[in-house]
């Protein structure tokens, strides 16, 4: 309970949590306001936002509901969000646990595995992933999961070379526990704050990734995705802007409560404010 009331104090983080929930109660009702294909023709193209009663925020190029792609554009969002977060930080994790934990040739070895993927830019390497293995949604949640590791893995492994020669952790050795129960059940959970706030960066950054794919047309055509929107307003974006405006709100948004939740996630969880 105290997490939660520490949590609840910060005025960024309520509003951060209040965005999210707005997105995720879009994600949720998407299929009830919506039920139709959000791809499908809805209607004259190029209609702008209130001119038409049926089409709140008017229609795209060909003629389909914005408010329909933006609903359903909330599920795909927090779908690669979340899933390239989770695969993103569980390798940075086990990568940079190890690392910390052991030190020696180990952490050398995982180290420059870490900085040879990092030589490349995210992005630049997203691109080869996906020009290789195709551009399905599944292809580019794991893609940008994979290309998003390094960073994660650095933190983990900075938390775990402050943490391993604590005395809560030497304790643990004399008592007989093994390096399992020490990096999973000692150390882990005293490293998890900033490791929680920088998965919100990830989960950030994973949307905005996506987004630029889709801008480009890289990502999968077959999904109402905001990142499709803004690429498909790109061409009519002097005349009718709104096509991508729209979106890019929304992703603007999202970003932004993202952010906030991690944030507050980091102060009502760090161990030092608790002893405050």
């Amino acid at each position: 309970m105290d997490t939660v009331k520490r949590y609840f104090r910060s005025p960024a983080a309520v509003i951060g949590l209040f965005l999210l929930l707005v997105v995720i109660a879009m994600a949720l009702s998407a299929s009830t306001l919506y039920p139709r294909d959000p791809l499908a023709l809805a209607g004259r193209p190029l209609l702008w936002p209130f001119a038409n009663p049926r089409f709140p925020l008017g229609t795209d190029n060909s003629g389909r509901d914005i408010a329909a792609q933006i609903f359903y554009g909330a599920r795909i969002s927090l779908l690669i969000g979340g899933v390239a977060t989770l695969i993103a930080v569980a390798i940075g994790v086990l990568v940079g646990a190890i690392a910390g934990y052991y030190g020696g040739w180990i952490d050398n070895i995982l180290m420059r595995i870490t900085e040879a993927f990092q030589t490349l830019p995210n992005f630049v390497l997203l691109l080869v992933l996906v020009a290789v293995f195709g551009s399905t949604l599944t292809t580019v949640i794991v893609a940008v999961g994979i290309v998003s590791w390094p960073a994660p893995a650095r933190l983990t492994r900075a938390e775990f070379l402050s943490l391993r020669n604590r005395e809560f952790v030497q304790a643990g050795r004399i008592l007989g526990m093994r390096d399992t129960q020490l990096i999973l059940g000692e150390i882990l959970p005293n490293a998890l704050p900033p490791i929680i706030v920088y998965a919100s960066v990830v989960m950030a950054v994973a949307i905005l990734l996506e987004s630029a794919l889709a801008f480009l047309r890289l990502s999968d055509a077959n999904v109402a995705s905001w990142g499709n929107l803004i690429g498909l307003g790109r061409d009519v974006l002097r005349v009718q802007w709104y096509v991508s405006a729209i979106p890019g709100v929304a992703i603007l948004l999202t970003v932004l409560a993202v952010s906030l939740v991690g944030q507050g996630l980091n102060d009502a969880l760090n161990p030092r404010l608790k002893q405050r």
